[in-house]
């Protein structure tokens, strides 16, 4: 078995230096998210919403273009 070389023994500077990186990483700021923009009329945006079974059977009677009078049925409500 070849012998290795006896390990050097760390520095007061080497774990100085790595405690100053761990800490940094820590308490480094991220970055505020851009303020978000107003939704421009019109402009759809997908989303994931749970109504009632009842009531998505009734707007899908109606056959193609259920979401859009389920939008304005909301937009209604909304007093829009």
């Amino acid at each position: 078995m070849a012998e290795q070389p006896p390990r050097r023994p760390r520095t007061l500077g080497d774990a100085r230096t790595e405690a100053e990186a761990a800490f940094k990483k820590v308490t480094a700021k991220v970055a505020a998210a851009p303020p978000r923009q107003t939704t421009v009329p019109g402009i759809k945006e997908q989303i994931t919403l749970r109504i009632d079974q009842d009531v998505l059977e009734f707007f899908q009677e109606g056959g193609p273009g259920w979401q859009d009078r389920i939008n304005e049925a909301l937009r209604k409500a909304a007093g829009k």
